[in-house]
C-alpha cells in the first residue's frame, strides 16, 4: 500500500493535474477520503480561476464570413482553456471536462466555429458532474456535435447514420452491444434535427422527421431522438462501458468485462450520476493498487498543464519563448491540441503517446520552461537536496535508482536538472 502522501499525490495527479507540497501536506492532514470529498465538492463550486474569456464571433457573423480570423479565435480559445486548467481551484472539474472532451470528441477542424466549441466545453463543465443521460441529451443537440457528426443535415429521405453509430459505439455502449439495424433505426429517430441559420441553436424540423415506427434495442414505437438516447444510456452495456471508460482514464486501462467494472457499474446504473461514479472510482481499493499507481502515461495536455501549475507559468509567460501560439505548437508536436481530435475516435492512451518525436517535443518544451520559470525553489536548496525538492515541486512520489543516478550527475546545474526531471519516466508516467 502507498503511504498517505503517495496516495494523496496519486489522487491529485489523476483527479487533477498534480499538487504542490502544501496541497499534499493538507491532504495528508485531512485524510484520503476527506480529500476525495473536497475534490468532488469542487465539481459544483465557483472556480477562483477566471482567465479572460476570448472574443469569439457569433455564428451569424461567421456565416457572413467577412473580417473574421477563425484560426486566431481558435488559438485564443485553446489558450484560454489551458490557462484555466493551469490556474483552476477546482481541478477535478477541469479534469472531468478534459476527459469528457475525449469521451465525446468534437473538432474545430470540421465544426469551424470556435463559439460552438466554447459552448460545448461549458456544457461538459456544467452538466458533466450530473446525470450522464442528461449530459448526452444536451450534447446530442449541441451545434458543434450536430455539425461534427452531420445530425444537422439528417432528413427522412436520407437518414445519416454518423451520430447514431457514434452514440452507440463510442459515447454510450461500445462495439458488440448493438446491430447495424439498431443504427439504421436510430438514425431515423434523429431525422429533422437541425440548427438555425440565424442563431445556430437546435431546432426540430418536423417536415424532415420520420414519424414511422422504429425498433431500437428491442424498444419499438414512434421513437424520437430523445427516446433513443434514454434507451441506450440506460442499458446494462452502457453502465459497464461508461464505468470502464472513466476507470481507464483515472486508474488504468480495463475492458467493460473487468471484475472491477462489475463492482462499480451497478451503483452507477442506479442513477447515472457522474459525481457518484467518480467517488466510487477514487475510493475503490484498486485505485491505489500498484497497477493504478503506474498505470498511465500522461496525456500531453495533462503533462503541459501540470508543468505550468508546478512552476506557476501562464500562456503569457511562455509566449516569451515561442511567441503567440507557442502552447498550441507544443501540443501539436505532442499530438493533442484541445478542440482538435484527430478523428471521431478521439485520442488513444499510453503507448499512443510514446514516440521518438514526442520525446523530443517534451525535451524542447522542458528547455523552454526553464528559460522562463522561477527555479529558485530548487536552486536555493543545498545541492544534495535539489533532487528531492524537485520531486516535491512536481508532486511525484520520488525517483527510481536509475533516474536518481541520472539526476545526480546534473544536480549542481539547476536548469539542466529541472529539464531532465520534467522528461523523467516518473513525471511522464502519471
Amino acid at each position: 500500500m502507498p503511504t498517505a502522501r503517495q496516495a494523496a499525490s496519486h489522487l491529485y495527479r489523476r483527479a487533477g493535474f498534480g499538487a504542490s507540497a502544501a496541497e499534499l501536506d493538507a491532504a495528508v492532514a485531512a485524510g484520503y477520503e476527506a480529500t476525495v470529498e473536497r475534490l468532488l465538492a469542487g465539481l459544483r463550486q465557483p472556480d477562483d480561476a477566471r482567465p479572460a474569456l476570448p472574443h469569439l464571433s457569433s455564428y451569424p457573423k461567421i456565416q457572413r464570413g467577412k473580417g473574421i480570423d477563425l484560426y486566431d479565435e481558435s488559438l485564443r480559445l485553446v489558450t484560454w482553456w489551458l490557462e484555466k486548467m493551469a490556474t483552476t481551484s477546482t481541478p477535478l472539474r477541469e479534469k472531468l471536462t478534459l476527459l469528457l472532451h475525449g469521451q465525446f470528441p468534437t473538432g474545430n477542424s470540421k465544426v469551424y466555429a470556435p463559439i460552438f466549441m466554447f459552448q460545448q466545453n461549458e456544457t461538459f463543465r456544467t452538466l458533466g458532474p450530473g446525470a450522464f443521460n442528461t449530459l448526452t441529451q444536451a450534447l446530442a443537440k449541441d451545434p458543434a456535435m450536430m455539425i461534427w457528426l452531420d445530425t444537422a443535415s439528417d432528413v427522412r429521405e436520407s437518414p445519416n447514420e454518423n451520430f447514431a453509430r457514434e452514440l452507440m459505439e463510442r459515447f454510450t455502449m461500445g462495439v458488440g452491444n448493438y446491430t447495424q439495424e439498431d443504427v439504421r433505426q436510430a438514425a431515423r429517430a434523429f431525422t429533422g434535427w437541425s440548427i438555425t441559420d440565424r442563431s445556430g441553436v437546435f431546432v426540430m424540423n418536423e417536415g424532415a422527421h420520420d414519424f414511422g415506427e422504429k425498433v431500437v434495442l428491442g424498444h419499438s414505437g414512434d421513437l424520437t431522438g430523445e427516446d433513443v438516447i434514454e434507451i441506450v444510456t440506460h442499458t446494462p452495456a452502457s453502465a459497464r462501458w461508461v464505468t470502464a471508460r472513466m476507470w481507464s482514464w483515472l486508474a488504468y486501462p480495463i475492458a467493460p468485462s473487468s471484475p472491477v467494472v462489475g463492482e462499480i457499474a451497478a451503483g452507477y446504473a442506479s442513477d447515472l450520476d457522474m459525481t457518484n461514479l467518480l467517488r466510487a472510482i477514487l475510493t475503490h481499493p484498486y485505485f491505489l493498487s500498484p497497477a493504478s499507481l503506474e498505470g498511465l502515461v500522461k496525456q500531453p495536455i495533462e503533462w503541459v498543464v501540470g508543468t505550468m501549475r508546478a512552476f506557476r507559468l501562464s500562456p503569457a509567460s511562455l509566449k516569451k519563448v515561442g511567441g503567440t501560439g507557442y502552447l498550441q505548437y507544443v501540443l501539436g508536436n505532442l499530438g493533442q491540441i484541445p478542440f482538435d481530435p484527430p478523428s471521431v475516435g478521439g485520442w488513444g492512451q499510453n503507448e499512443y503517446w510514446l514516440s521518438t518525436a514526442s520525446s523530443l517535443a517534451q525535451l524542447n518544451f522542458a528547455q523552454a520552461v526553464v528559460q522562463v520559470a522561477d527555479l529558485s525553489p530548487i536552486g536555493d536548496e543545498p545541492v544534495a537536496s535539489r533532487i528531492d525538492a524537485l520531486a516535491d515541486l512536481l508532486g511525484i512520489d520520488g525517483w527510481t535508482p536509475q533516474s536518481r543516478a541520472a539526476l545526480t550527475r546534473v544536480r549542481h546545474l539547476t536548469p539542466e536538472l529541472t529539464t531532465l526531471a520534467l522528461t523523467a519516466p516518473e513525471y511522464v508516467v502519471n
